[in-house]
């Protein structure tokens, strides 16, 4: 899986990101920058998930992405 695809893209894929998890805000999207670990930081915040839960939700995000 390469998430560098995220970060060089990370201002097209934020509008994606914010569609999947409606409740980060958009401070948190600007903080997050496409850095994987403050996206799944940011959503144990928000959703009170598990780190491993949160992980497998963004491979799982991540892998229905068409590139």
């Amino acid at each position: 899986m390469d998430w560098n695809r995220v970060e060089g893209s990370w201002k097209q894929f934020s509008g994606k990101v914010k569609e999947q998890w409606g409740k980060l805000t958009d401070d948190d999207i600007t903080q997050i920058n496409g850095n994987r670990e403050q996206l799944e930081g940011k959503l144990q915040e928000r959703y009170g998930k598990a780190k491993d839960e949160v992980k497998k939700d963004v491979d799982d995000w991540y892998g229905r992405q068409s590139w």
